[in-house]
């Protein structure tokens, strides 16, 4: 048997996504239908039978199947092309139903398709745009080639290589042994190095089908067994003086680096604000550990603040998120800024939370089996689907070169954004790869941090949690002017401005104020709708957890915030609703 069989058979190609519901929540609400109750065991896609494939590092075929049937991978394209993607912030929230039971089956099904075609859709040509969108229509896959990164983990380490050939086109070399999908994709978006200098024109980005390259040029390894994810098939590849056509160039020749910022800036927002649904089955995991047994139902009192301050961490994450997510229709020239701090700051949060829930859970988060299990699973795969320290350098490099400038050019001066930018409910612009930028300078969502905290001064006499939520907002405009008078000072340019770690406590500093202004910007928006993000005690205690992060002064908390806040965790809990801005019905 071939090392491919070993593997199973892949989903069979599936035609287009006809007859799917227009509007993303119908979309998400179909999906978590199909997946169906997680805690059910005799369910084929259900926590037992998820657990029970990880724990022989098999795909989940079953499922895989379910949600090819189910056209998912329409959700990858744009709508010019035929596909559904028409906004950055509806796909993430169409994909949480599967991410909410299996991280790995979320990047393995189809989500790194995605992140690969994204440099096709921003610079491909119109062949190149039309085979690929109809490649993933019908079921198909394509992985992405990775550069190579400093201090990166195995996914991101070694590289490809395309040297000009005579006559054009390029000869391939090099390989790579850690890459998901490799073994079964129909097409490979590669950051190849086309130039021995190192620079922002040192690579260029080839669109390959495995299918047309010569025998003997393309060789897949053997998979590769990782600590987290193990139902993901990764697995070697390498060229081998492979020669390929002009016509695999996407966008121009050493545009590669400038690819990888535009549409990395989507990967930056989208993985946070999938992996959040994970996090938000623990803390349903830790609700139920927290009141099982108890005769009133109710968790015992030393559990309020975990739970609460867990449930608040959600929310600012994904207020951060999804006003990321919208800022790339919204704002396309400057979003990259946000979207390098959502996946900065983001990541350290959601760890943070899960080692809070560890306490709640206490034994139970050994558990194995169908009602636990998903806790230790969800640790395994965090690294992995986060990529760890090199995505943190990654964003380092896009926000710390922005700080002086903006320092002295934007906060304090910038406009507010439009107010739909934080309310997910209301429409924004169509999604376009191709309008996406890195070159704006203008912080918007300071801004509105600004604004509100001018608002919020005039409702201090309306009861004492306004009176904590104006103090958290000034405080938090008070951060902002010192960081912009250390950030505007003079000091080191080039490799040297990286090196100083000084520098990265700024862009802490910074990311964390962003997701502050983001929470205000959020509970702003709902204002005068009578739902719970409407009452300010979220918003407290989410801006009292990230100002202890800060290290800004934190007012003393009213009692009524963590008990409103907990109520809710209840609430949910019982209603069998989501701990995410939507609040959405989950099955079971």
């Amino acid at each position: 048997m071939t090392e491919a069989a070993c593997y199973g058979t892949p989903a069979g190609r599936q035609p287009g996504a006809a007859g799917l519901p227009a509007a993303a929540p119908e979309r998400a609400a179909r999906l978590e239908a199909l997946l169906g109750d997680p805690f059910d065991p005799a369910n084929p896609h259900g926590h037992t039978a998820l657990l029970g494939s990880d724990e022989r590092r098999e795909v989940p075929e079953a499922t895989e199947q379910l949600l090819a049937d189910a056209h998912l991978a329409a959700e990858f394209v744009p709508q010019d092309l035929g596909g559904r993607l028409a906004r950055a912030d509806d796909l993430a929230r169409v994909l949480r139903p599967v991410f909410r039971r299996d991280a790995a089956l979320g990047f393995g099904f189809g989500i790194t398709s995605l992140f690969a075609t994204s440099a096709v859709w921003a610079a491909g040509d119109a062949r190149q745009r039309t085979e690929t969108a109809t490649l993933l229509l019908e079921g198909g896959r394509a992985s992405i080639l990775h550069r190579e990164l400093a201090h990166a983990n195995a996914i991101l380490r070694d590289e490809f290589t395309a040297r000009p050939a005579p006559g054009g086109g390029f000869t391939l070399g090099g390989r790579k042994d850690v890459v998901i999908n490799a073994d079964r994709a129909e097409a490979f978006v590669m950051y190849a190095r086309t130039a021995s200098t190192t620079g922002p024109g040192s690579h260029s980005v080839l669109l390959l089908d495995p299918e047309r390259l010569p025998p003997g040029g393309l060789l897949r390894l053997a998979r590769v067994d990782t600590a987290g994810m193990r139902g993901s098939r990764f697995s070697g590849i390498a060229f081998a003086d492979c020669p390929v056509g002009p016509d695999t160039l996407v966008g121009g020749l050493g545009e590669g680096v400038l690819l990888a910022l535009r549409t990395f800036q989507v990967n930056r927002c989208l993985i946070p604000g999938v992996v959040i649904a994970g996090v938000d089955s623990v803390l349903r995991h830790a609700v139920r550990a927290a009141t099982e047994n108890r005769s009133n139902g109710l968790p015992a009192r030393r559990w309020h603040r975990v739970l609460a301050g867990v449930f608040a961490d959600l929310l600012a994450c994904d207020s951060m998120a999804v006003t990321g997510l919208r800022a790339l229709s919204l704002l396309p020239d400057s979003a990259h800024l946000l979207a390098a701090a959502v996946k900065y700051t983001m990541p350290d949060l959601l760890r943070e939370d899960l080692e809070e829930l560890a306490t709640a859970l206490g034994a139970r988060g050994y558990d194995r089996g169908p009602r636990y299990g998903g806790f230790q699973k969800l640790v395994r795969d965090l690294p992995v689907a986060g990529l760890g320290h090199a995505g943190t350098a990654a964003c380092q490099a896009v926000l710390v070169p922005q700080l002086r400038t903006l320092a002295r050019t934007s906060w304090f001066h910038s406009p507010e954004p439009p107010a739909g930018l934080f309310r997910p409910e209301d429409p924004v612009p169509p999604f376009d790869y191709r309008r996406l930028t890195v070159s704006g300078t203008e912080d918007r969502i300071t801004a509105a941090l600004v604004a509100e905290a001018e608002r919020l001064g005039t409702l201090r006499s309306a009861g004492p949690v306004w009176a904590a939520l104006s103090d958290l907002a000034e405080s938090f405009v008070q951060e902002v002017r010192a960081l912009r008078e250390e950030c505007a000072a003079p000091a080191g340019r080039g490799p040297e401005l990286f090196a100083d770690p000084k520098a990265c406590v700024l862009a802490d500093r910074y990311a964390l104020l962003l997701a502050g202004a983001s929470c205000l910007g959020v509970r702003r928006a709902q204002d005068g709708t009578g739902s719970f993000l409407d009452d300010p005690s979220w918003a407290v205690l989410a801006l009292s957890r990230i100002g202890r992060r800060l290290g800004v002064p934190v007012p003393e908390l009213p009692d009524q915030v963590t008990g409103t806040v907990i109520a809710e965790v209840l609430e949910r809990y019982r209603d069998g609703r989501s701990y995410d801005l939507y609040a959405t019905r989950l099955a079971g």
